[in-house]
């Protein structure tokens, strides 16, 4: 899931006022799909991805989370956690047409979609097409006719921004729904540990926490002269999350710019053969992720944040599409060993593939300490 916390979207060419808001999370989307076609694996830990010495899951099965299991987890630490894990290569293709059926349904509701992968998507319902008027019956809908047309479960969570639907589809999953009405966003938030926040990783929690932070409303009594000192840009998004506040739109279509992975590091590492495993892990993150978003681009970018939060970034763009995750991979490596020996430590890695269906390539930002909190 790719969107960035806190973005410069907040103007809104409609008319202001409470909107109607749902997002649609589908539940172990690849992982469920696999069981669906196969039968024989409903009821047991199923993993999407490689099980190679280096390969990472994509996602795994409820049954295999309640070992431990979780999505970009390296797959020996899964297979060490869970010995029985199945596993499956993912198959993009299917999951991709699966996902067209159930975009199918949301727009026959509102053609207000905004997808963030195959697998999730928010929908402005504040004028549906048919004349329902209310979002939690329409969630309800939705959920029924992606059960009945594609044997998958989805949760689903409605309210008045975007920041607070994504939040409530989380909270009662797997198969789940979860409304939070318009004058109790404040409170929902209040009681949340900060690590549920988007943008919010195990870092970025680990930092609040040494300031006293542990809850929304821990975070709601700090004032955002404190909150600009500690955390820079991301203050003001801050700020507005510990009260429920969200201006963002939904944005049907919107063009993507960037697709991308990058890890916060469970220790901070600057041994090139250490960074070099990490680097393979996240191509294969990449490679899956541009593969979902039948994405073709030319310029691959690596980035690497210091255990002191400054950063660097290195750049390439080819005369020719991304054709392959090798491909990926030797640009990834070769823009590694320009900056190899580093001079710090190294807390994150990611990389991006940008230069877009014919886009003008453009220049990364640089990765300074006023980055987002982790990794998305």
């Amino acid at each position: 899931m790719s969107e960035q916390a806190g973005g410069n979207d907040e103007d809104d060419d409609r008319a202001p006022g409470l909107r109607k808001i749902i997002h649609v999370d589908m539940d172990a989307f690849y992982a469920s799909v696999e069981q669906r076609d196969e039968p024989e694996l409903r009821g047991k830990p199923v993993a999407v991805g490689g099980d190679g010495p280096r390969g990472v899951l994509s996602t795994c099965s409820y049954e295999a989370r309640a070992f431990g299991c979780r999505s970009a987890m390296p797959s020996i630490t899964a297979r060490r956690l869970c010995p029985q894990l199945i596993f499956r290569r993912p198959r993009f293709a299917v999951y991709t047409q699966v996902s067209r059926q159930i975009r199918a349904i949301f727009r026959d509701y509102t053609p207000h979609v905004e997808p963030l992968s195959l697998d999730e998507a928010y929908l402005d319902v504040t004028e549906d097409l048919r004349g329902i008027g209310s979002a939690t019956r329409i969630a309800e809908l939705i959920r029924a006719r992606i059960k009945a047309e594609t044997g998958l479960t989805a949760s689903a969570g409605v309210s008045y921004n975007k920041f607070l639907a994504k939040l409530a589809s989380d909270q009662n999953k797997p198969d789940g729904l979860c409304v939070i009405r318009p004058g109790d966003g404040a409170q929902f938030v209040a009681g949340l540990p900060v690590r549920r926040f988007f943008g919010i990783g195990p870092r970025g929690a680990e930092k609040m926490a040494s300031l006293g932070i542990e809850t929304g409303a821990d975070l709601a009594a700090k004032d955002i002269a404190f909150l600009r000192e500690h955390f820079g840009s991301q203050a003001d998004y801050l700020y507005r999350a510990a009260r429920g506040i969200d201006l963002r739109r939904v944005k049907a279509n919107r063009a993507r710019k960037s697709v991308g992975a990058e890890r916060t590091l469970e220790k901070d590492i600057s041994s090139g053969p250490a960074l070099r495993e990490v680097l393979d892990r996240i191509v294969q993150l990449t490679w899956d992720r541009i593969e979902r978003s039948e994405a073709q681009g030319r310029t691959v970018t690596l980035k690497l944040k210091h255990d002191d939060f400054s950063g660097l970034t290195r750049a390439r763009t080819l005369d020719e599409p991304i054709r392959n995750g090798a491909m990926l991979a030797a640009v990834g490596h070769a823009l590694l060993d320009e900056v190899l020996p580093l001079a710090r430590p190294v807390r994150l890695v990611g990389l991006t593939l940008s230069h877009l269906d014919g886009e003008e390539a453009v220049s990364p930002p640089p990765a300074g300490r006023d980055a987002q909190l982790s990794l998305l």
